[in-house]
């Protein structure tokens, strides 16, 4: 795949996307928010592809935040379609099937922060810096932030940060359990975040796909976590996987899963 502002490569059953605007600290513009929905569909779909890694262009910024140039001058009208329009992108993201991972290096502020937090599990390196500051400019998280920022370390600290405008470091950050693990650098959390993945595409994909649907379920006021998780075990039990872990168990040997 191809894209302007994303570089995507493929190894192991792992697709890292870089978002690849460094000169702009990988801040997320229109046509780049595109190229993340569509590289996001084409995985959904590649059965080549497992899992993924998301991760900011050089040293300084996972992702500093949305392109203000893009919008300053919106009006109500266009406000509302530029917000909904970045967390339809998000959400693609957060309820994909595969895993996602999100690596995180120097800036994930505004935008950056809330792509990070759409992400299933995230790595960051010790220079990683978080922060939703978008009261600074006026305005407020406009791509899911205040709905993930709060799942995520609880009302109280979500307010705070988000109210303050506040950045905080990685450790404060692993602290309240926005990041679920530190790394010292940004090799190495990308390595941890490899070694994560292998782990889990390890395990069956459908049964990985039915344990995101159903953790997403937890915060959808539209959906009966309870209830999908009945469908979802139910579901699970009468697959290939399912009949491959239950002999492989008892013949105590490795399974050999097949996402069927």
């Amino acid at each position: 795949m191809s894209y302007k502002n994303l570089e995507t490569t493929l190894s192991e059953g792992i697709i890292t996307i870089e978002i690849s605007r460094e000169t702009k600290l990988n801040a997320l513009n229109g046509a780049t928010l595109d190229e993340i929905k569509d590289v996001i569909g084409a995985l959904s779909q590649n059965s080549e592809v497992k899992a993924a890694i998301i991760i900011g262009a050089g040293t300084k910024a996972f992702v500093a935040g949305a392109d203000i140039s893009e919008f300053q001058k919106l009006n109500k009208s266009d406000a509302h379609k530029f917000s909904a329009h970045g967390q339809a992108i998000f959400s693609l993201i957060e309820n994909c099937h595969k895993p996602i991972i999100a690596v995180v290096n120097g800036f994930a502020l505004g935008g950056g922060c809330e792509l990070a937090m759409a992400c299933h599990i995230r790595v960051a390196s010790e220079e990683a810096k978080f922060g939703q500051p978008e009261v600074n400019l006026g305005i407020i998280p406009g791509y899911g932030g205040t709905q993930r920022l709060t799942q995520l370390v609880g009302k109280g600290r979500s307010l705070e940060l988000m109210m303050t405008g506040d950045m905080i470091d990685a450790h404060q950050a692993f602290q309240m359990g926005l990041v679920n693990h530190v790394a010292k650098d940004k090799l190495q959390a990308l390595a941890k975040a490899r070694t994560l993945l292998q782990r889990i595409m390890a395990k069956a994909p459908l049964a990985i796909g039915g344990v995101i649907a159903c953790a997403n379920a937890v915060f959808n006021q539209n959906v009966d976590g309870y209830h999908m998780e009945t469908a979802a075990f139910a579901n699970a039990c009468k697959t290939e996987d399912f009949k491959e872990g239950s002999s492989a168990f008892i013949e105590k040997r490795k399974p050999n899963f097949r996402g069927t």
